[in-house]
């Protein structure tokens, strides 16, 4: 990888962009695309497979808690693995968070990527070297957009959006010290059903590079 010269003889610090996002919203998708311009990885559901490999845990049992937070009335994945002497006592959730934590903040230090979700923003709040993007979209637009891609009906496309961003909310309200919609904490906040994907990646382009 080419590492960026700050002054002379210096090293700089690794470019990350975060993404936070409301669900269809296309932030994966926009994602992927930012990646491939750019010639970066992005992580999103990647995180939970190196979460796997790191706690020797299914993918399958992580992706049940993947940003939820955790049930005190029960268990969110099999009862023989929560009981398991490693996790007696700590939710699934908390194991998958506090390790996908590490992993962020080993990332941001290895190598310039987008992360998406995982409360990377707040994680990674103390670092000069990321920008934070949020992506919305007015709720109708999001429903057609989960209608084609889930091949639901409206009414259940409806109800996708409204669980799935009530789950979202609720995993970043609980491991931050802050609220997932609250503009105020994103250097950019935008509407991704108001402007063509490629002005979007235009946009994020000149962002990342303007990273120093």
């Amino acid at each position: 990888m080419i590492e960026y010269k700050q002054k002379a003889g210096s090293v700089m610090k690794k470019r990350i962009i975060t993404i936070g996002r409301q669900y269809g919203s296309n932030g994966r998708s926009i994602a992927q695309k930012l990646s491939e311009r750019l010639g970066i990885h992005y992580y999103d559901k990647e995180l939970i497979y190196l979460a796997s490999k790191e706690n020797n845990i299914s993918y399958e049992e992580l992706l049940k808690v993947d940003e939820k937070r955790a049930d005190p009335w029960r268990y969110p994945v099999e009862d023989d693995m929560q009981m398991n002497r490693r996790f007696r006592y700590e939710p699934m959730n908390d194991v998958l968070f506090e390790t996908e934590k590490e992993l962020i903040l080993e990332l941001a230090d290895k190598e310039d990527c987008i992360i998406v979700g995982r409360c990377a923003n707040y994680i990674l709040r103390e670092r000069e070297n990321v920008r934070n993007i949020f992506f919305y979209a007015p709720f109708h637009k999001r429903v057609k957009t989960i209608m084609e891609r889930a091949s639901v009906d409206e009414k259940e496309a409806a109800y996708l959006i409204k669980k799935i961003d009530k789950q979202r909310r609720y995993y970043y309200n609980t491991y931050t010290d802050c609220r997932w919609e609250d503009m105020e904490q994103y250097d950019i906040c935008m509407d991704t059903a108001g402007m063509p994907t490629d002005s979007i990646l235009d946009i994020l382009s000149a962002v990342y590079e303007s990273i120093l």
